[in-house]
């Protein structure tokens, strides 16, 4: 209840109220303004010391929530990063050896994000390290997925041209040796019959009658057919996907350069031109223009028996006859 003051006047002889002015009145409002608002944050203060902020408490535990889904999500990309590494060793190992295609390289699978700082923005937030350790590995897995989906992609290409690829890759023997009588020398280091001297032997050599005909290995086109230095008379069929054959010292040629032969097609016949000791044929296969061992490419004209023999007659030293 307010307050009401009065004054005695001997003028009058009677006592007469008092009116605050207007100053005091908004003195008197201040005043009780300040003493409301001491009170109110005397009283928040010590509830923030003896209870805490409700929010702040709240944020404290969102965020110990979150860190425990961060180390979660980091611990199950580890075995994700784990599965991609079995897939990876499971494509180069087997999946391209079947199909004859070459391993993705290391330097392409483990390429990185060069030039810029991917992380920059994390490295202030709280709990950087695992915030940043989980940036880095969710990009490892987006980029090697690529690198992976990009292998398959290619495999099943290699899948749709498979029966091409039979048909072209070289796999039987150049001249008909079905007893393997006719295998004069295999590949590798052999003593050079002219020089005398040790060198290595490109491919293999076939002992046989001067004019035996002379089969193209498999499908594929010319590229080269005349007289070549060393070889004499020379043809090499290029069978795509990497593979090619040389037909070296022949008597005669009997196809020609850009001509598309077949399996079996007698592309020439057996003689001794050029650096030769007598009647043979010297034959190579070349993968990716390196020489290769022929004798891993008669798969369709050996059995399981004879295949055993040649590679045993392949790796003697037998004769050699250039």
């Amino acid at each position: 209840m307010r307050k009401v003051y009065y004054f005695y006047n001997p003028k009058t002889d009677s006592y007469e109220r008092v009116y605050p002015s207007t100053s005091q009145r908004l003195w008197a409002l201040a005043r009780r303004l300040l003493i409301l608002l001491f009170v109110f944050a005397l009283s928040y203060f010590v509830l923030l010391f003896l209870l805490g902020v409700p929010t702040e408490k709240t944020l404290q535990q969102e965020n110990g929530k979150l860190k425990a889904k961060l180390q979660v999500l980091s611990s199950r990309m580890d075995e994700s990063l784990q599965l991609l590494k079995n897939i990876q060793q499971r494509d180069d190992n087997l999946y391209r050896v079947v199909f004859m295609a070459d391993p993705i390289p290391d330097a392409v699978r483990n390429s990185t994000y060069l030039g810029t700082n991917r992380y920059e923005e994390l490295i202030n937030m709280p709990d950087s390290r695992l915030v940043t350790n989980v940036a880095r590995k969710m990009d490892i897995i987006e980029r090697e997925l690529y690198v992976q989906s990009y292998s398959f992609d290619e495999l099943v290409n290699l899948c749709k041209t498979h029966n091409q690829r039979l048909e072209c890759i070289p796999a039987i023997q150049p001249i008909s040796n079905k007893d393997l009588k006719r295998t004069a020398s295999g590949y590798g280091y052999r003593r050079d019959p002219i020089y005398k001297t040790v060198k290595f032997h490109k491919g293999m050599d076939f002992a046989a009658k001067s004019g035996t005909d002379v089969f193209a290995t498999g499908n594929g086109v010319v590229t080269f057919a005349r007289w070549k230095t060393g070889y004499g008379n020379t043809v090499i069929i290029d069978h795509g996907f990497g593979y090619k054959t040389l037909y070296a010292h022949m008597k005669k040629i009997l196809v020609r350069a850009g001509q598309k032969v077949v399996r079996g097609h007698v592309v020439g016949l057996v003689g001794t031109t050029g650096k030769s000791t007598g009647p043979h044929l010297h034959y190579e296969v070349r993968v990716k223009d390196r020489p290769v061992n022929p004798v891993n490419y008669y798969f369709m004209d050996l059995n399981a028996e004879d295949y055993e023999k040649m590679i045993q007659i392949a790796a003697n030293h037998g004769k050699v006859f250039d």
